[in-house]
């Protein structure tokens, strides 16, 4: 999912109503209602309710690309924790990453969204941008980073980089998962990002990451088609 640099100040001509009624036509999306559960997936089949916000949020200690505290720093609590031990450990092994983007509200992530169907239109957006509700920054188990240069931020160039292979290689130690796999749009629904880091706890994250697979995949989900 693309990244938006001033996602917090989006334009206010965008039509969140506009955005809902098309949404609401889409009967293929299905109401999540256990969203508190870590590996809980969320994807362009699978909606998180309209006013669902995690109740453990907290700002995790590591950079970001920005210095202004806002929403898009914090993750829930566990995830949180985790990122702080991962950016830790890279850092150790001289892998320096910054964070680009964490939670989004749902009020955000309908901003964001708007914005790109102001641009280029409903179906159009949904293929790069998630409808709001389906997107997995507003679990607050997700995070998009990028190197510690801040170069190619929630761009393809981040591809092969230092910072991307060794999140590859290790990001499952930590809990995470690379969630958009290379190869796996038919099943993600989403083009390869290597930069955006979801968070299912260690064991899950483990088999995830060495059996190749997506979270689609190891919950037995219906693939979800572009």
């Amino acid at each position: 999912m693309h990244f938006f640099q001033n996602e917090g100040n989006l334009s206010k001509k965008s039509s969140p109503r506009a955005e809902v009624q098309q949404q609401d036509k889409d009967t293929s999306i299905q109401s999540i209602s256990s969203q508190e559960v870590i590996p809980v997936l969320v994807n362009k089949s699978n909606k998180l309710p309209n006013q669902y916000q995690p109740s453990d949020l907290i700002y995790p200690d590591i950079p970001f690309m920005f210095n202004q505290k806002s929403e898009k720093r914090q993750m829930r609590a566990d995830a949180g924790a985790a990122i702080e031990r991962l950016f830790a450990g890279a850092k150790q092994q001289g892998v320096n990453l910054l964070g680009v983007s964490a939670y989004r509200s749902h009020a955000s992530q309908a901003a964001l969204f708007n914005y790109y169907v102001n641009q280029d239109g409903y179906e159009a957006a949904r293929k790069y941008s998630a409808v709001p509700g389906t997107s997995e920054h507003e679990t607050g188990l997700a995070i998009d980073v990028t190197g510690g240069d801040g170069k190619c931020a929630a761009e393809d160039c981040f591809a092969g980089t230092e910072e991307a292979v060794w999140l590859e290689d290790h990001a499952a130690d930590y809990g995470f998962i690379i969630r958009y796999p290379k190869g796996k749009d038919e099943i993600t629904g989403y083009q390869y990002e290597p930069w955006h880091l979801r968070y299912v706890g260690k064991e899950i994250a483990k088999e995830i990451m060495e059996r190749g697979i997506t979270l689609e995949e190891y919950v037995d989900a219906t693939v979800v088609n572009n």
